[in-house]
């Protein structure tokens, strides 16, 4: 669980301290599943209901399914290593992605929203992601994929720090 506040280096550009819920790996864990299982049910189809292509078959067959695997088994954890977040009393930082990586600064004075949001899969492992809009172009930050209780902690933070901020968010 994150602290109230934390120190931060005078470099506004240095990395978040805190990563989303171990949880997190196993959500994207299912999602990489879930997203091979359509190419799975075509592959089967295709050795099924096309006997003549057998050569074919064995040569693709296998590298499907280690692709699969690696990409199920190394991108949540490749994931988990650059995901990270941290909420001050001067800004919202975030960093995510795994083969492109973001990284967002948005001062406190620019907040104009907080919302959460919990996909199914998100509530059945307890997670939760807080979205924070701002008066950027850039478009909004995402603290993805926070236990639950930490997420509502944080909203409750950082409504508080935006409310003593009375900007006009612009």
């Amino acid at each position: 669980m994150p602290p109230d506040s934390s120190p931060r280096s005078t470099n506004l550009l240095a990395d978040p301290s805190w990563r989303p819920s171990p949880r997190a790996k196993t959500l994207w864990t299912a999602q990489i599943a879930l997203s091979w299982l359509f190419v799975f049910v075509v592959l089967l189809g295709w050795v099924v209901f096309d006997a003549d292509r057998r050569a074919w078959q064995a040569v693709v067959a296998p590298v499907v399914l280690v692709v699969a695997a690696l990409t199920t088994l190394v991108v949540p954890r490749w994931r988990y290593r650059v995901h990270r977040w941290e909420v001050t009393d001067e800004a919202v930082y975030s960093r995510s992605g795994w083969l492109t990586q973001e990284s967002r600064v948005a001062p406190i004075s620019r907040v104009q929203t907080v919302d959460t949001e919990r996909g199914p899969l998100e509530r059945i492992l307890d997670l939760s992601t807080i979205t924070v809009t701002t008066a950027s172009s850039a478009g909004a930050v995402h603290i993805s994929l926070l236990d639950r209780a930490v997420a509502e902690q944080t909203v409750t933070r950082l409504t508080e720090i935006a409310a003593r901020h009375r900007g006009d968010a612009t």
